[in-house]
């Protein structure tokens, strides 16, 4: 273990004392609290419904968490297929206190819970606006390359807000909160990403802070616009000239070179997916992907993912790639294309016939003879709502005109 990781594991279980050793969580609803920057909170709600299982909630997702372990007073708390773990002392009123941590990058956030807890965030004043609707969004407005465009949909009932952002590379799933006066406060938690979202709203205009765990900060600013559309997703990435095929070889986690000229491949329609382990947008399509898959390999469709993993060594990506499998019962093949980083532009020289490797998730589209014939950007998930509807009928409709060839 790196060592303020196993300092912060010996702080936490060998804090204990005879009076409350083999603590366990209480059933019940707790509260969360992430510091991030700006003495600022991120909340979430949570559910324990036995000490060995319990429920994270983000607006209508229900995220299942069953990887608990306890030693002495603390406990510690992995959410499925992400590395990102709560580690936490059990107190004598219930109450957590720890750190979430993700150990492959580094990364500490101070963690708190409180028992009997419901409510996300507290709100001191009546909403002012109604944030329903569409958002033209810029995050980062006037800072170049770093600039990037987005979609807020938003729905709000009384002083309660659901929605997400899209953006040119995915979206930001589940995201809940609360309009408190004429300020808009969203967050969500999954175990790989823990979003803040907080904007001061007109009726026409929002302007906030997008904070990323207590690592990252950007600013967003939005005006209202229904007709607004993000650029298209299967214009952004695309084969350089002189290219019209895709090539590659990586492993498998039996250590077999795996490529495109593999019996298995050839005369199928395939599908590459671009993706990793700890990308949530990554997660949502791999779902979707079995769940195709499985119903219409017999077909001629093949599909593989190739893994483009931050885990420092071969062993602990494979494991994590390993564990996604077995989590949501993949059955389509998944590569290792590259540990110890998952930098986009180190991504494009694995794969050097691309333009560029702009989103974690891409799909790269592949008819019988071995062309490429369309690569997409990004992935509706299903906190998009239509838009997901959208994909899972254009990406069927687009595999089957493949088919029919």
């Amino acid at each position: 273990m790196r060592p303020l990781f196993a300092c912060i594991i010996t702080l936490l279980f060998f804090s204990c004392n005879e009076e409350i050793k083999n603590k366990t969580l209480e059933a019940g609803m707790y509260r969360a609290r992430l510091e991030v920057q700006d003495n600022e909170v991120l909340p979430f709600i949570f559910e324990v419904t036995s000490p060995d299982h319990l429920k994270i909630y983000n607006a209508e997702e229900r995220i299942e968490v069953d990887e608990i372990t306890y030693k002495n007073d603390s406990v510690y708390i992995k959410a499925p297929v992400f590395e990102g773990c709560l580690v936490a002392k059990i107190n004598n009123d219930h109450s957590l206190h720890g750190y979430y941590i993700k150990e492959a990058l580094d990364r500490t956030v101070p963690f708190k819970a409180e028992k009997n807890q419901i409510t996300r965030f507290k709100v001191t004043s009546q909403p002012t606006t109604d944030v329903s609707g569409i958002w033209e969004t810029i995050f980062d407005k006037g800072n170049g390359a770093d600039e990037y465009l987005a979609k807020g949909i938003f729905k709000q009932e009384g002083g309660k807000v659901t929605g997400t952002f899209r953006t040119t590379t995915g979206d930001y799933r589940y995201l809940e909160g609360v309009m408190d006066g004429d300020v808009m406060k969203l967050s969500t938690f999954d175990g790989a990403h823990a979003f803040l979202f907080i904007a001061k709203v007109t009726d026409s205009t929002m302007q906030g802070t997008f904070y990323s765990g207590n690592h990252w900060k950007v600013p967003f600013d939005a005006k209202r616009n229904a007709a607004y559309k993000l650029p298209n997703a299967t214009e952004l990435t695309f084969l350089k000239e002189g290219y019209d095929s895709l090539e590659f070889t990586f492993p498998n986690s039996s250590n077999e070179m795996v490529s495109l000229d593999d019996d298995r491949f050839k005369g199928k329609v395939v599908v590459v997916q671009i993706m990793g382990s700890w990308c949530p947008n990554c997660l949502d399509e791999s779902k979707y992907y079995t769940e195709y898959y499985k119903k219409n390999k017999s077909r001629g469709v093949e599909i593989v993912a190739l893994a483009f993993e931050y885990a420092k060594t071969k062993e602990s990506a494979f494991s994590n790639i390993d564990r996604l499998q077995s989590n949501i019962g993949i059955d389509y093949p998944i590569l290792l294309a590259q540990y110890g980083s998952s930098d986009k532009a180190k991504a494009q020289e694995k794969l050097p016939m691309l333009n560029q490797v702009l989103s974690y998730p891409t799909s790269i589209f592949i008819d019988k003879s071995g062309k490429v014939r369309k690569i997409h950007t990004g992935f509706n998930g299903p906190a998009t709502g239509e838009k997901y509807v959208e994909f899972k009928a254009e990406f069927e409709a687009f595999v089957n005109t493949l088919l029919d060839e």
